[in-house]
């Protein structure tokens, strides 16, 4: 009877497993692969001992002989796959940069307070001028019901005069449409009710506060932008008062060579209207692109409380009078400091902020 060449086939695995675990090496790996899988391998030799084998014996020894094979091909790949994974975590370790030990030895840190951006100082200065003027400062909700932003102002529903205010709708419908406000003007009707109801009035006040419209972004308009609006509520209030106000804040605030106008306009909560504009401070009245060539700036709009406003909230237009301005706090820090386009407030270029710390 002819020996079994594959009488040696556990001794071949267990001597190639044994190899394969003392690799710490990835280029070892990939030399010894020929002596443990090639053609130079123990595997490749017992193959070629199958001839020697009887028919009847010959298959199962094939199949043995490949099932062993296979064992040490799975474990020759796993052990490449481990050092592999070593390999690159070494060379992570090894390219790894310590940014933070690079900057800490060439940057030195000079720690900065951060400071208000530019609308909220204009906003506390306009704020200071109006307070020295005898004004209060009051505040309110930024979503307001269609009642208070439209309907309360003599705007009802359909009017065109919507048209002027295309505004951004959080819900339409019951039990009543609810909008980001477009103007200030709705704390007049807040404040006008709480005073008729507590009986503090008159009402010498100024709204500051931010403000949405679907207008298209450009060199003086923004879709979210900050006004603040006046109101007086007293009697005898005359167009005189309402235009020496104008005029005495245009001259704080913006200097003395700095002159402001009143020009015929149209709200429907007020009569008579008028817009305000101011000498534009880009070009001192020589016209450029942010005045579109005219030397003047349209500021805001004022004009005498409408009657059917003071009925809205239940106050007697024949004992009562007065007026109301509003005009952009964006506008105003524009014209302040000579910034020829708006959309510069929002872009937060760290160059541009850093001017007005």
């Amino acid at each position: 009877m002819k020996p079994n060449p594959l009488e040696s086939l556990d001794h071949v695995v267990r001597d190639a497993l044994g190899q394969l675990a003392a690799i710490d090496d990835l280029a070892d790996l990939n030399g010894a692969e020929a002596s443990l899988i090639g053609r130079r391998s123990a595997f490749t030799s017992l193959q070629k001992s199958l001839g020697a084998l009887a028919p009847e014996d010959r298959a199962r020894a094939g199949a043995a002989l490949q099932e062993a094979r296979r064992r040490v091909e799975d474990a020759f790949e796993e052990r490449r796959r481990v050092l592999d994974s070593g390999a690159w975590e070494r060379r992570m370790r090894e390219d790894r940069l310590d940014l933070g030990d690079v900057i800490a030895e060439r940057v030195v840190w000079s720690p900065r307070a951060g400071h208000p951006g530019l609308v909220a100082i204009t906003q506390r200065e306009l704020e200071d001028v109006f307070v020295a003027m005898g004004f209060s400062v009051a505040e309110g909700p930024e979503v307001e019901s269609d009642w208070y932003n439209f309907e309360a102002l003599n705007i009802p529903p359909a009017h065109p005069a919507r048209g002027m205010w295309d505004t951004f709708y959080v819900e339409m419908g019951e039990p009543e449409t609810v909008v980001l406000r477009t103007h200030t003007s709705p704390t007049q009707i807040h404040l006008m009710e709480e005073a008729l109801a507590s009986g503090t009035l008159p009402i010498h006040s100024v709204m500051p506060g931010r403000c949405y419209r679907r207008d298209t972004p450009d060199a003086r308009h923004l879709a979210a932008f900050h006004q603040v609006e006046g109101l007086v509520v007293d009697r005898g209030i005359a167009f005189a008062d309402l235009a020496g106000v104008i005029e005495t804040f245009t001259r704080a605030y913006f200097g003395d060579d700095i002159e402001a106008r009143l020009r015929p306009a149209y709200f429907p909560f007020t009569e008579p209207s008028a817009e305000f504009e101011i000498t534009c401070t880009i070009c001192r009245g020589a016209g450029c692109r942010t005045c579109s060539q005219t030397g003047w700036i349209e500021l805001g709009g004022c004009g005498m409380l409408d009657p059917a406003v003071f009925e809205a909230v239940g106050l007697d237009p024949e004992v009562w009078s007065g007026f109301a301005f509003g005009f952009g706090i964006d506008r105003c820090a524009q014209m302040r400091h000579q910034i020829a386009d708006m959309r510069a407030l929002t872009e937060n270029d760290v160059r541009f902020l850093e001017q007005f710390s």
